[in-house]
């Protein structure tokens, strides 16, 4: 079917425009979801408004004060309503975000009734469009269908683990950003351009396992594919679904007006052309803004000052007034949510490879020279 879109798309457009299709991020139906009941009323959609909390067990453990009890706790009872959390395959240089830590994580969201998207990255660190590093684990696999194989066992056992566990996921990524090509030796750079049957071979043995543990346990987990910045998830689906790429049920674009060409006041066309040419809802996994300028620790501060929109100042109101018009623009643009990254990754006494600090204290929800109080950022769970 989504092949069929890609092919037809403007006829397709067309008959979503007249008959005012809207995108949520369930696909439950009144006849198929069992559990609700309309009563002649449209089901409304579902519209996420979350926060990767990746970054808070390790924060807590450094010291972080949050200036409350349970920081998790604080997130869910201003409307967070879906967690985000990065999973690494055996990372040897941190204790974080590993599979031990990811069920910690998981269970604190899950006990305040929050959702969770988890995040497989495959990789011992980070992944993202320059660089998608395969863990050491599989680092002399060669033979493609192996590698496959590793990915599906992989994948299959976290969640199966996870269903023991009662922690299953609602939602899972299938790899973080992955504008390039997966599971590379080398960076992206080096690597040239992607060989797509490689590629999506890679992906869709991952899904498959996704797919094959939701219909086993009858947890619905939806499939999410992530593409960092709106202009290459055109590009990168259509020759995705021409090399054979199989169906998914969301897509998670990262948006960060620093590193995109698309201004935030053309964001509701962006989100609404790529729904309509792939007929899946898309999501706002990754946004933030900087609430300072300031630099509270030894860590740089990744967004400076050429992170910055007119119109929209380095201050906490400001760093509110971006999410708004962000928000707005993925309600109109018929999106399903938008998540923030690492509003809690706090300045603590502990250091990153880069720095003694964090490099995100001024993009947090959290005031770094005012004992980490509360800003107005946690307002945006309420837009």
């Amino acid at each position: 079917m989504i092949q069929s879109l890609v092919k037809f798309s403007f006829l397709f457009c067309l008959s979503f425009l007249v008959l005012g299709l809207f995108f949520s991020c369930t696909n439950d139906t009144a006849e198929d979801s069992g559990n609700n009941e309309i009563d002649g009323e449209e089901e409304k959609e579902s519209f996420y408004l979350g926060a990767d909390l990746s970054y808070v067990n390790e924060m807590e453990d450094c010291g972080g004060d949050y200036q409350v009890s349970d920081v998790y706790s604080l997130f869910a009872a201003s409307g967070c309503d879906l967690v985000r959390l990065r999973l690494w395959h055996s990372p040897e240089w941190t204790h974080y975000s590993n599979y031990r830590d990811v069920v910690k994580s998981i269970r604190r969201a899950k006990s305040l009734g929050m959702k969770v998207l988890l995040d497989f990255h495959y990789s011992d660190d980070w992944a993202d469009p320059s660089k998608q590093i395969r863990p050491a684990a599989w680092k002399n696999i060669n033979d493609i269908q192996i590698l496959g194989d590793s990915v599906y066992n992989y994948t299959r056992t976290i969640l199966l683990r996870l269903e023991k566990l009662d922690l299953l996921p609602e939602m899972v990524q299938v790899g973080n950003e992955i504008n390039s090509e997966i599971l590379l030796e080398v960076p992206a750079a080096q690597a040239g351009s992607i060989n797509w049957s490689r590629n999506i071979s890679l992906l869709n043995r991952g899904m498959q396992a996704v797919k094959e543990v939701s219909k086993e346990s009858g947890v619905d987990i939806q499939v999410m594919i992530h593409i960092a910045q709106p202009e290459n998830a055109f590009w990168w689906f259509d020759d995705a679904l021409k090399a054979g790429l199989s169906e998914f049920d969301l897509m998670g674009i990262s948006y960060y007006p620093k590193w995109s060409d698309y201004p935030i006041e053309r964001m509701s066309e962006a989100i609404d052309s790529l729904q309509r040419l792939y007929d899946v809802p898309v999501m706002i996994v990754e946004t933030a803004y900087p609430h300072t300028l300031a630099d509270a620790d030894g860590a740089n501060n990744i967004l400076g000052a050429d992170a910055l929109i007119d119109g929209y100042p380095a201050t906490p109101d400001g760093q509110l007034k971006y999410l708004t018009k962000l928000v707005e623009e993925v309600r109109t643009g018929h999106g399903c949510g938008v998540i923030y990254w690492e509003p809690a990754w706090i300045s603590t006494s502990c250091s990153t490879r880069w720095g003694d600090g964090s490099h995100w204290d001024n993009a947090t929800f959290f005031d770094a020279v005012n004992d980490h109080a509360k800003l107005p950022g946690f307002e945006f769970f309420n837009l």
